[in-house]
């Protein structure tokens, strides 16, 4: 894998990856790269989860996040907390096993992390008769 970033004037700066495709940052207005960061964490979790769950009925998934960062520099994440949500008629055995998998395995941005931060999740599914 091979990429690049270049900075494009004041805060902005583009990641490109080796196909030429572009993300466009801007530090200041837009994500910071740690929030990139923590959502390239739960984008790579929840991929897990959505292939996971294979042919299983659900209609939507998402994870939603929160961190907390030392107080002084490097200002590395200590801990992530992740609440995964599932709405459809899913096993919550099932989505907790496919998340626990994902965390301990697949999911290749959380494991390359440093060890030492913390990682902690939980599931909630609603039926999809819940409305």
């Amino acid at each position: 894998m091979q990429g690049r970033v270049e900075w494009t004037g004041g805060t902005t700066m583009d990641g490109i990856n080796a196909a030429g495709q572009r993300i466009s940052m801007d530090w200041e207005s837009g994500p910071s790269p740690m929030q990139l960061t923590l959502q390239m964490v739960g984008a790579c979790s929840l991929v897990d989860v959505v292939v996971g769950l294979k042919n299983r009925p659900f209609t939507a998934a998402w994870v939603e996040m929160d961190s907390v960062r030392a107080g002084e520099s490097p200002r590395r994440f200590t801990s992530m907390t992740m609440v995964y949500h599932v709405k459809g008629d899913v096993p919550k055995k099932l989505v907790e096993r496919v998340v626990a998998k994902s965390h301990e395995k697949y999911c290749s941005v959380s494991n390359s992390l440093d060890p030492s931060i913390t990682i902690d999740w939980r599931v909630e599914v609603q039926s999809s008769s819940d409305g």
